[in-house]
């Protein structure tokens, strides 16, 4: 019975921090709802556009015809002027097209509309998206399962050193999962996304590789004292624990693959090439 409570927790904590992971990303999508007149413009602007084709941008807006409504963006981290596109009116929506960009290239956009004399720009801030290749489901599948099953099995791991578990054969699928899902298959979801294996160390400073490559290199000393019961492994496996649990509290997709339109090249971590009016 008590074995049963753990993975439910640990279940439940999982999915808990893969949520909040994923929501606290630079890559989640933007949504909200403002007022124009006498009307609420409801909207959810995409951060990540994956696979050929344009990026649709719409908004809803009910009632009688709008007299502006615009998308306008550029480049991002460029000087380019802003591009203003009329959006298309259908029902209660407006929608336009943003223009597909190269694997890692991005543009920032905002919409503008207008009703007679009231106007609004939403979002406030204008919303950043990133381009990539389609990535085929029989990579991404795996790898999103193995890496949950890899936090699944390292939050397991850390109660059971509360309730002094053996331990031995969760470390060793713990390595093994978070091996699989994060230094082979991570990889291949990259290369097909913005076509480069590995941008961590000591290629680039992705940061959701580099996180991956630490968390690894920190299990293996766990690993093999836990194998070998040797000294130290309860603490080694503690330390594991915690800096996987660390590095998850990190949003996902931060410091990421970028295309630098001006050498034009995909470069990773922190982009130090600011434009004021951004």
């Amino acid at each position: 019975m008590q074995k049963a409570i753990l993975w439910i927790l640990a279940f439940l904590l999982t999915v808990g921090l893969a949520i909040y992971q994923r929501e606290t990303g630079p890559t989640y999508p933007v949504r909200g709802s403002d007022v124009l007149g006498n009307r609420t413009v409801t909207y959810q602007f995409e951060r990540t556009h994956g696979g050929a084709g344009d990026q649709e941008v719409s908004v809803n807006v009910p009632g009688n015809n709008l007299s502006h409504a615009v998308l306008r963006f550029k480049r991002y981290r460029s000087n380019d002027e802003w591009t203003s596109i009329p959006m298309l009116h259908q029902g209660d929506n407006y929608s336009a097209f943003l223009p597909h960009q190269p694997p890692a290239g991005k543009l920032i956009y905002q919409v503008d509309l207008k009703d007679g004399e009231k106007m609004l720009s939403i979002p406030e801030k204008p919303v950043v998206t990133r381009f990539k290749g389609a990535v085929p489901m029989a990579v991404l599948v795996p790898h999103v399962l193995f890496m949950f099953a890899a936090l699944l099995l390292t939050i397991r791991i850390g109660m059971g050193l509360l309730v002094h578990e053996d331990r031995r054969k969760l470390v060793g699928i713990a390595v093994l999962f978070l091996g699989i899902g994060g230094l082979i298959l991570g990889p291949v979801v990259q290369k097909y996304a913005f076509g480069e294996l590995w941008t961590g160390i000591p290629f680039g400073w992705d940061l959701t590789d580099n996180k991956t490559l630490i968390s690894f290199v920190c299990w293996l000393p766990a690993l093999y004292l836990t194998q070998k019961n040797l000294k130290w492994q309860r603490r080694a496996t503690a330390f594991a624990v915690l800096v996987m649990l660390l590095i998850y509290i990190v949003p996902h997709s931060v410091w990421g693959s970028e295309f630098n339109y001006k050498d034009g090249q995909v470069t990773t971590g922190i982009q130090k090439v600011q434009v004021a009016d951004e």
